[in-house]
């Protein structure tokens, strides 16, 4: 299978995701995996930007299809501003899915405004070329979280949770769903 987390950042889509991956035994792709080259190497939103990330992306998602089918992913994805470019994440997750011949299932891990804005303006968040400024996310509330191309999705509410938590009824979730 795969499981793609999807959430706004500083969510903790990570944070869960390691341990969900942990537990099911699975490969860990957090988007920083893919994104943090095309940080380091052009400027955030060009089309060198863009073409770094299409370009990582598909040698990672290529080592992934010849992975046993045996092997679960865990994904993590953020949405963004720009729908065509969520759309084509939507699309090649989707193709990634289809070509190891597994079911996708998506999870969007949602948190309420203020409890999202202390979480991204963790310390541990700095030097790691994640977003810290919450400022940043007040538009948040109205970018689309494309779960369209999952064969089940969940919607998780972790306002409340702890990492630990949102990861056991993810986990919970994903066994029923795997039957």
């Amino acid at each position: 299978m795969i499981v793609e987390l999807n959430g706004l950042a500083g969510v903790g889509k990570l944070t869960i995701g390691r341990i969900v991956a942990q537990s099911l035994d699975a490969r860990l792709i957090d988007n920083h995996t893919i994104y943090d080259p095309a940080f380091a190497t052009t400027d955030f939103g060009s089309e060198e930007f863009r073409k770094t990330v299409r370009a990582v992306r598909a040698i990672v998602f290529d080592r992934a299809t010849h992975l046993p089918g045996s092997t679960p992913i865990l994904l993590t994805i953020a949405p963004g501003r720009d729908r065509n470019w969520g759309e084509e994440w939507q699309d090649a997750i989707r193709r990634l899915a289809d070509a190891r011949g597994v079911p996708l299932y998506g999870v969007h891990l949602r948190c309420a405004p203020a409890e999202l804005a202390r979480r991204i303006a963790d310390p541990g968040r700095a030097g790691t070329r994640k977003l810290t400024d919450a400022a940043v996310l007040a538009d948040g509330a109205d970018r689309p979280v494309l779960l369209d191309h999952c064969d089940r999705r969940f919607d998780l509410d972790i306002t409340a949770l702890s990492a630990a938590e949102a990861a056991e009824a993810i986990l919970r979730w994903v066994r029923g769903e795997a039957g």
